[in-house]
């Protein structure tokens, strides 16, 4: 009988230790180096996605600090269960680290698109939807290309890299990962990012309903893929950490050592 109870009580720490998980405040960092930013020391670049219910506190800002060029939310900013207040809330404590920019997730529009863009307007923020938008001019044209959510069927690659050229700096993102192989093919963008799988949320080692989110510099187009920063359905994580990303951008040869 012992046993059974000593076996029933470490069971009952598992949920309480995903759950803790699932509340960590993780950001990576990741440096990537290219010519198009010699003329200036950095460029910063704040990457979160699949916020949805979960809090953007004052801890956070803490750890990413507000000099930051921009913020870029990779959807699901929210969702059904996310009232006015929480979205209004997290957008004004995003918006204290830098300029907002988002593309839409699968279940933002549960909230209502139109409050949506009301509360991105109202932090000034911009919602880059099958458009490029310019980040930075200078030696080099630096220019983030986004889609709207692909569930929504309203995507349009072909729509978005309108007018982006060949020899501009280009960062493309998209909510969901799926299209990284069409958008690699044709247009060989320098960056993409996205999120939407939260790196399966739940797994046990290898195995999970998605891959593990990754920073993937092996090729010309370097990829990343978030776990993301909240959790959808039940607020448990385990094996796949929430996270956001700060990326910063410097001139080939460049370390942050000098």
């Amino acid at each position: 009988m012992r046993y059974l109870f000593s076996v029933f009580g470490l069971l009952s720490l598992i949920p309480m230790y995903m759950f803790k998980k699932a509340f960590e405040i993780n950001v990576l960092h990741h440096q990537i180096n290219h010519e198009a930013f010699n003329d200036q020391p950095s460029f910063k670049l704040f990457f979160i996605s699949d916020i949805h219910r979960r809090k953007v506190t004052k801890h956070l800002l803490k750890k990413v600090g507000t000099n930051v060029d921009f913020v870029l939310i990779g959807g699901d900013l929210a969702d059904r269960r996310v009232d006015k207040e929480r979205l209004e809330a997290n957008l004004r404590q995003l918006a204290k680290i830098g300029p907002i920019t988002y593309v839409w997730g699968n279940n933002d529009r549960e909230v209502g698109e139109e409050i949506i863009r009301e509360k991105i307007n109202q932090v000034q923020g911009k919602i880059i939807e099958n458009r490029s938008l310019i980040l930075k001019e200078g030696q080099s044209t630096i220019k983030l290309v986004g889609i709207d959510d692909v569930s929504s069927g309203k995507a349009d690659i072909l729509e978005a890299f309108l007018g982006v050229k060949n020899e501009e700096y280009t960062i493309f993102v998209s909510h969901t990962p799926s299209v990284f192989s069409k958008v690699v093919d044709r247009y060989r963008p320098n960056l993409l990012l996205a999120g939407h799988t939260h790196g399966g949320q739940i797994r046990f080692g290898k195995y999970g309903l998605y891959p593990k989110g990754t920073f993937d510099d092996s090729s010309n187009s370097i990829s990343l893929i978030s776990n993301g920063y909240g959790t959808s359905l039940i607020p448990f994580r385990f094996g796949a950490s929430p996270e956001c990303h700060m990326i910063t951008f410097t001139g080939k040869g460049y370390t942050e050592d000098k």
